[in-house]
């Protein structure tokens, strides 16, 4: 390809994608981080784990062979892709809650061709580079980059265009078990929050991870090679040059443990000694053995989920897992 042929290449890839920046308030990082830490337990959001290096680890634990969520999820889609394009419909709109170039979503673009790809994120500059890079691999496809939080709810700002009079109808896509982060209270509002998006009959394709036995899933967030409790203390590593702090990093082991009764892995930094460090300006004593609570990740029975999608008006009208019962994959749709 020469410069010019490059040159209108990229020129095409611009014009077919549109950033609609709806301005998310971003919450302030000190004083959100401060209020956690000064908290009984404990915390800090899970969102302070991806800066690039959170990011490059996270990537690392979906190879490592104890994690089976992310290659079961994405041998479930490749497995029966024919029969989810047949459930889904194509040459409808696609969104993506969640902005990725990943296997997955470049799976269901191929068997789909949607009309339109609506992906969402809050991240700005990664939201562009990845609708970005899918504009140009698919030069078919037209990309409406919605910047935004999602978890707040979503009202869109470009809407379907009709067909024979009637909107093109909106499937919503929720991979890598992310429903799991929420609080069950909270993963119930976001779900109906979906449906109200995606309008009357109205379909989401989401990954759930399910319940099992505790050592699989202990297993599976205390990977023998270390990835996860590098990941899990990485985001003090964040916190220290973001907020101009001398947290001892390696002063904190990782913990992941499973609630069976909760349903829930709970990941925490625990201090292995009494410390002390200054973070954003402010003083921190830790007694040895005193935890920071970094991230829950919710597993649900496929009768829980069908409930949980029940209650808040959705359909499931198709299911598939693996043959270990690992993971599930459902088709909602609304009423």
């Amino acid at each position: 390809m020469g410069r010019s042929d490059a040159t209108t290449a990229a020129a095409s890839t611009r014009d077919r994608v549109t950033l609609h920046d709806l301005k998310p308030k971003l919450a302030d990082m000190r004083e959100e981080v401060l209020a956690g830490l000064t908290a009984t337990p404990r915390r800090i959001a899970p969102k302070y784990f991806y800066d690039q290096r959170g990011s490059e680890l996270f990537e690392a634990i979906t190879r490592v062979p104890e994690y089976y969520p992310t290659r079961t999820e994405i041998g479930l889609l490749e497995t029966h892709l024919e029969a989810i394009g047949s459930v889904l419909g194509r040459g409808d709109v696609l969104l993506e809650y969640g902005s990725g170039s990943s296997r997955k979503i470049r799976l269901l673009l191929e068997e789909l061709r949607p009309l339109a790809y609506l992906p969402v994120d809050i991240s700005r500059e990664h939201l562009l580079e990845a609708a970005r890079a899918l504009a140009g691999d698919y030069p078919w496809l037209q990309v409406h980059a919605i910047c935004t939080d999602y978890g707040n709810g979503l009202t869109l700002p470009w809407q379907p265009p009709r067909r024979q009079g009637v909107a093109v109808p909106i499937t919503g896509f929720f991979p890598g078990s992310s429903i799991g982060n929420f609080e069950r209270s909270h993963a119930a509002r976001f779900l109906a929050g979906v449906r109200d998006t995606l309008g009357p009959g109205g379909q989401l394709l989401i990954g759930v991870d399910r319940r099992k036995a505790k050592a699989r899933l202990e297993a599976a967030y205390n990977d023998a090679a270390g990835v996860t409790a590098e990941f899990n203390r990485n985001i003090l590593v964040h916190l220290n040059r973001a907020l101009d702090g001398d947290i001892d990093v390696m002063a904190f082991r990782h913990r992941a443990h499973y609630d069976e009764e909760a349903g829930r892995i709970e990941m925490h930094l625990v201090a292995e000694r009494a410390l002390a460090f200054t973070l954003g300006g402010v003083e921190f004593e830790f007694a040895a053995g005193e935890a920071i609570h970094t991230e829950n990740s919710y597993k649900y029975a496929p009768d829980e989920f069908r409930a949980l999608a029940a209650g808040v008006g959705f359909d499931t009208v198709a299911e598939w897992t693996d043959a270990e019962a690992l993971f599930s994959v459902f088709v909602l749709r609304g009423g």
